[in-house]
């Protein structure tokens, strides 16, 4: 093995309800009726993608809606949320992290999420985990499609100059897991 790539956010630290209530919230001020509690929300995670989940919510429910503009909405009151609070890494990410730095393997963040959020992230670890920890971290202005498009491992594998079968990933949504399985 000669890289660990994390998935997503949500491979390092648990952040499920911070964004769901703020994906609540984003409804709220735009004037939606949306609400989203965690066993709807539990059944939504299972697409990758929150612009995704509300477009596909919206027309499920027959509205028109900017997706865009509520994601945009969304990610600056998860961000204000997750900024202001600090959030241990998930159980046995530290213990992975030590292993790969101690045995000189590399360390890939292969995230398509914002570059906003990415910081945000680093920021509620409080130092616990470190962006130079990290020999590739992705974000969403790398790649043309989204997970569960496979762009940003392919991105990530090139940039590490590595092939699929030299990395183990670890995702948190198998859809985007399975994809991941025909890479080069």
């Amino acid at each position: 093995m000669k890289a660990v790539l994390f998935g997503s956010i949500g491979t390092l630290i648990e952040t499920s309800d911070i964004q769901r209530e703020s994906f609540n919230q984003a409804f709220k001020e735009a004037g939606l009726d949306w609400y989203w509690d965690q066993e709807d929300y539990t059944k939504l995670l299972k697409k990758s993608g929150g612009t995704k989940r509300i477009e596909d919510f919206a027309e499920k429910n027959n509205t028109n809606v900017n997706a865009k503009k509520i994601i945009e909405r969304k990610t600056q009151i998860y961000n204000e949320k997750i900024n202001s609070t600090i959030i241990s890494p998930r159980e046995g990410v530290l213990d992975v992290l030590e292993y790969a730095l101690k045995n000189k393997i590399k360390i890939g963040f292969v995230t398509s999420t914002t570059l906003d959020n990415i910081d945000a992230v680093f920021k509620t670890l409080n130092n616990q985990i470190k962006k130079n920890h990290f020999d590739f971290i992705g974000n969403n202005t790398l790649i043309k499609e989204a997970k569960p498009a496979p762009d940003i491992y392919i991105e990530a594998l090139n940039s590490l100059e590595l092939n699929s079968s030299d990395c183990i990933a670890i995702e948190d949504t198998v859809a985007v897991s399975y994809t991941h399985l025909t890479l080069p």
